[in-house]
């Protein structure tokens, strides 16, 4: 008997106490679970405040809590389930509500036959009155397979001229690896930040032995052969009227130095469905050795209308007509509203200041109005914007004004307060053109992979395999961006790509794929 069971009271009375109290305690434990959940929807709905790596933290502490606390009340319930014996409570259980399993999960049916032979009266007559059936979601791991490519040589028998099928393109000449472990390799570094040696060992248990620096040689041969792929997806970025531009750091080895220097990830970003446009959201990454100008510049090459982006001066020079010849400046700025709110938060919190807290209120309207117009037409976004928007935005630049000839002008909350009316014209952009957002938000979010790569990888090899990272990102972020899976993607266009017509590139891009579903399977022998 285990020891749960011995402390339990004998007595059928206590027993129910004991069993209530349980399940006051349980229905306690619900609730506080469920206000977790609401502060971390709360935390996930964030798009401004404390930085995005500060705010992945939180949501992960979070998360961490509320299943430890889930999986700890499910083993409470289950221990009294088996030690009160069907013993009643006056508390009320919350009733299961499960959402229905996916129709297109493949259906395995075991049926369990009624005895033969009838256990009250030993009868063998039976009639089917009904069927229950209950439906459960199992796992089936993940398994390596053998694929021989069988080419029989056919002799004629009037000429003897042999013929034989041709063998298909491997996507790498002379290699082992099919398509779909290719895929599978990328998604798991670059999607869910397995590095390849603990990809290896996972591989090793299923008794598969793939050497690190085997599949360190598949990633390079799949980034030179996907690259025109990255870059066809980067001149659709680069053709909307507006983009999100952003970049990150990124550790990389110096072997030279025998430490790490920083590179930097840099990511443009298309994304219109904001506004109700049918256009296709992408991003595309670059990677570079330091963070001068010049590699801003090649990011945003050829971009014309809008650019979304913090306050680097980087950018500067594209905000500005060519001196030289008087053509117009490519670009126009729109500054970020979650950089500026979050150098405020910065003060508040640091400070307790009320100025600072009525100016965040100020701004938390501003966004709640942007909340009611997403998805909306841009004639209804500015329509909207001015209405309601330009009078609280006029209230705002007011307080700022008034509260900045009251305060130190050295002080952190001076600075802050100067960030948003240097850059005011810019951060006030949006307001009368319904194709803009508030904030930068859409490429912070789309370097956020990147943080949690980082985490992991510790560093880059080099500054090639930063430009690697650059490609296998703008790859699968594209495709999570169309609700595409990018390992069902790529592994399909592996298969494809090396006898694709290179002017026809753009018929294998995430928002045009179509599962090859002429792809038979390999003949098999007899």
């Amino acid at each position: 008997m285990s020891r749960a069971a011995a402390d339990l009271p004998e007595d059928p009375t206590e027993l129910r106490r004991f069993a209530e109290a349980l399940a006051a305690e349980v229905h306690a434990k619900t609730l506080l679970i469920e206000k977790l959940k609401m502060q971390l929807a709360v935390l996930r709905r964030a798009r401004f405040g404390r930085s995005s790596e500060k705010l992945d933290r939180d949501i992960e502490q979070l998360e961490l809590l509320i299943g430890d606390m889930e999986e700890s009340d499910a083993g409470r319930v289950a221990r009294s389930e088996a030690t009160t014996n069907g013993a009643s409570s006056s508390t009320p259980k919350k009733p299961s509500v499960r959402a229905p399993l996916p129709d297109h999960l493949p259906l395995e049916t075991v049926v369990h036959d009624a005895p033969c032979v009838c256990p009250t009266c030993g009868g063998s007559k039976f009639g089917r009155v009904g069927v229950d059936e209950r439906e459960m979601l199992e796992y089936v791991a993940s398994h390596f397979k053998r694929v021989a490519h069988v080419r029989p040589k056919m002799s004629c028998r009037a000429c003897e001229t042999i013929v034989q099928a041709p063998m298909p393109t491997l996507p790498i000449e002379k290699g082992r690896p099919g398509p779909a472990l290719l895929a599978h390799v990328i998604v798991a570094k670059y999607c869910d930040h397995l590095p390849l040696h603990r990809q290896s060992g996972i591989y090793a248990r299923e008794g598969v032995t793939i050497d690190r620096s085997v599949m360190a040689g598949w990633v390079g041969h799949m980034a030179a052969l996907l690259e025109p792929l990255a870059e066809c997806i980067a001149r659709h970025v680069r053709g909307g009227p507006a983009v999100h531009a952003d970049d990150t750091t990124v550790p990389v080895l110096d072997p030279g130095r025998g430490r790490t220097k920083t590179g930097r990830l840099w990511t443009a970003v298309r994304d219109e469905r904001p506004y109700g446009s049918t256009a296709p959201p992408a991003a595309f990454y670059l990677y570079s050795p330091d963070r001068t100008s010049e590699h801003a510049h090649a990011l945003l090459k050829g971009c014309r209308g809008h650019l979304h982006a913090d306050g680097y001066t980087g950018f500067g020079g594209l905000y500005e007509a060519d001196p030289k010849t008087g053509a117009p400046a490519p670009l126009k700025e729109v500054a970020c509203w979650a950089h500026a709110r979050r150098k405020l938060y910065d003060v508040h919190i640091e400070t307790k200041s009320p100025a600072a807290a009525e100016a965040l209120d100020i701004i938390a309207r501003l966004f709640v109005i942007e909340a009611g117009v997403k998805g909306k037409p841009p004639a209804e976004r500015v329509a909207a914007r001015r209405e309601r928007s330009a009078p609280v935005l006029a209230e705002l630049r007011a307080f700022l004004d008034a509260t900045l000839a009251k305060i130190s002008g050295k002080s952190d909350f001076a600075k802050a307060i100067r960030y948003a009316t240097s850059r005011w014209m810019a951060l006030i952009r949006y307001v009368d053109d319904g194709r803009l957002e508030m904030t930068n938000n859409a490429a912070e979010r789309a370097v956020r992979p990147l943080t949690l790569g980082r985490k992991n990888y510790l560093f880059a090899g080099s500054d090639e395999g930063g430009r690697r990272a650059a490609i296998m990102y703008t790859l699968i972020e594209t495709a999570r961006f169309n609700d595409v899976d990018p390992e069902a993607w790529l592994a399909d266009v592996i298969a494809r790509i090396a006898d694709h017509p290179i002017n026809r590139i753009d018929d294998l891009l995430p928002w045009k794929w179509k599962p090859h579903a002429e792809a038979a399977a390999p003949s098999r022998a007899a």
